[in-house]
């Protein structure tokens, strides 16, 4: 089979793209990151999601990100919450880590070399987030072109870097059905950007009602128990 490096999060749209990866026909190799967000739960959530999906390769590696803070995920900032959908696309919001994937997809580049896999999936999204710079079809094809011109399989290979985006001209409606229909245990997954101490979801912040209006657009109920 051919490999490919799955970012996982742990997160809904992670969990989907692996699962898609895995449909398309490749072996996942899945990468997640301890880049100094606010919390691990996400993390836990990855592992679990990357063993119900019978992923046996999965690297978790860390990046101190809070060391140049920036984001309310790497500082003390407040996480936005209750906000109307109008204010949440309005702008990049303060949730915006600056150049995270950037920085996932040059360590994904740099594991793909090494494994000597010519595929890269990531769950980015530009419907619920068009205000993230990093999440926009113009910038993976230039980050694809870079990875061709940048890397030793790129320049003496014959074959070329492909980043994979499945997920990003689809609804939050619409990735829940195709994960659904794939068989992705939703229960497992981590969306909250400030969770309770126990892991459960605020319900509030910006990702959690995304979320809820993504389950409740596909007609779906949220396995999650959120706090409120």
């Amino acid at each position: 089979m051919k490999k490919a490096i799955i970012l996982l999060s742990g997160g809904l749209d992670s969990a989907t793209c692996l699962a898609i990866a895995k449909i398309d026909g490749f072996k996942p190799y899945a990468l997640s990151f301890r880049y100094g967000q606010r919390h691990e739960f996400e993390l836990d959530s990855a592992k679990a999601v990357a063993n119900s999906q019978g992923i046996s390769d999965h690297v978790i590696t860390n990046i101190d990100l809070r060391a140049f803070g920036g984001s309310a995920l790497t500082d003390d900032i407040d996480v936005p919450k209750d906000r109307d959908e109008s204010s949440i696309s309005e702008d990049i919001p303060v949730t915006y880590v600056p150049a995270r994937n950037t920085i996932f997809l040059s360590f994904s580049l740099a594991y793909a070399e090494v494994i000597s896999a010519n595929d890269i999936y990531i769950g980015v999204n530009a419907m619920d987030y068009s205000g993230y710079p990093d999440c926009r079809p113009e910038y993976i094809n230039l980050f694809q072109n870079l990875a061709n011109l940048a890397t030793k399989s790129g320049v003496e290979g014959n074959n070329t870097i492909t980043i994979h985006t499945p997920l990003i001209d689809m609804t939050k409606a619409e990735i829940i059905k195709k994960g659904m229909e794939l068989g992705v245990d939703y229960s497992l997954t981590h969306s909250c950007y400030d969770p309770n101490d126990d892991g459960s979801p605020c319900g509030h912040c910006d990702a959690c009602q995304l979320r809820l209006k993504g389950f409740e657009e596909a007609h779906l109920t949220d396995p999650l128990t959120y706090s409120n």
